[in-house]
């Protein structure tokens, strides 16, 4: 079959797809669980839509990642039925979702609509009487085609393009649960002159005074402000900047740390301007205050071995429009895991240095004397 086929297509996605699935292949009623749930999601996001109409900005995508979710756990599903995806959608739907062609998808217009809000709980329907059949391998297997049919009518309502939804899914996917090539991920360093590069190494040494401030040196340099956490309560948050240079080793992004060590790309105008500018700082230091808040109710991550996926699709909407929104999240959660780890020992020893490698993309942190 040509390689533009619905078919061809959607066996790419699965052959691509199927290293993200974290289950076991006999475990059944979690997959249902979750087709279940991304429905109700779709469900509710066209609710708020039509509740709230222009308000609701972020509709379209937020209706493509719920679809695509929901086409996830369709995927698991029919590997563990032992259905062919691209068999399945070609005699649900009429024609397999061809590339660039899919049920129609490009002319229809975007609405939210009372026939829409019949399909969707049409699918919602079929999608329960999964869950109640979930022992009944047989009955599962003729029910999945009917909730392919329905998933792809829904889908023609919205007018959304169904390949957008199933790239949009894989590269999301991929860029959560697969471990991240070193050596092909992006450089935002590469053409500039090693003045206007993040160090490729740093050693950051945070001394904590008698007066409760921090301070940071490098290379015996003092470099920015004393820090104090702030607040009544003292939490830590003297050390934050251990974040940033989280950033910088890991995701080779910082316009906060950038700052401080005087390394703002200024050899081009656009650059310094969008990327190394006021605005970046205050994005990252505020995206880095909200994590704070939300690692204080996680313990700062002491023995989590992950972050929420919430999470992380939150901090990608926060630097939607920066170099870093490139940057696959799961080297966003080994940044946050990296760093936090570094921080609760700076916190525990009042001070430390925090050790910066840029080629590994790791942070760690040495006792200051050793």
């Amino acid at each position: 079959m040509d390689d533009n086929t619905g078919t061809s297509f959607l066996r790419q996605y699965e052959l691509s797809i199927e290293k993200t699935d974290r289950f076991s292949q006999d475990e059944i009623a979690p997959i249902l669980m979750g087709l279940y749930g991304e429905v109700g999601s779709i469900m509710a996001t066209s609710k708020k839509f039509y509740r709230e109409k222009k308000a609701y900005a972020g509709h379209r995508a937020a209706v493509e990642e719920e679809f695509g979710d929901a086409f996830w756990y369709l995927s698991a599903l029919c590997r563990r039925l032992s259905i062919n995806m691209g068999s399945l959608f070609e005699s649900t739907c009429n024609a397999a979702p061809a590339k660039h062609d899919i049920l129609g998808a490009n002319t229809a217009k975007s609405s939210v609509s009372k026939e829409l809000d019949a399909a969707l709980i049409d699918l919602g329907c079929a999608t329960a009487q999964l869950l109640k059949d979930r022992e009944d391998i047989s009955s599962l297997q003729k029910e999945v085609s009917n909730v392919a049919r329905l998933y792809c009518n829904a889908l023609k309502l919205t007018g959304l393009d169904f390949c957008t939804i199933v790239e949009g899914n894989l590269t999301k996917t991929l860029g959560r649960f697969s471990t991240p090539d070193l050596a092909k991920l992006e450089d935002f360093d590469a053409v500039f002159t090693l003045d206007e590069q993040l160090p490729r190494y740093f050693e950051i040494h945070i001394i904590q005074r008698k007066s409760g401030q921090t301070y940071l040196k490098w290379n015996d340099v003092f470099i920015g402000d004393p820090l104090t956490d702030n607040i009544n309560k003292p939490d830590g948050y003297r050390f934050h900047d251990v974040f940033h240079m989280a950033h910088a080793a890991v995701l080779h992004w910082s316009p906060t740390f950038r700052a401080l060590i005087k390394r703002k790309r200024k050899s081009d105008a656009a650059t310094d301007r969008d990327q190394d500018g006021g605005r970046a700082i205050v994005v990252e230091e505020g995206l880095t205050a909200w994590l704070f808040s939300c690692a204080q109710g996680l313990d700062n991550f002491e023995g989590h071995d992950g972050v929420s996926f919430d999470v992380l699709k939150t901090i990608q909407k926060f630097v939607h429009g920066y170099e870093v929104e490139r940057c696959p999240l799961k080297l966003w959660e080994d940044a946050i895991l990296q760093g936090y780890a570094v921080f609760r020992k700076l916190k525990e020893n009042n001070g430390g240095i925090v050790i910066g490698d840029r080629t590994n993309r790791t942070i760690s942190y040495r006792p200051i004397g050793d």
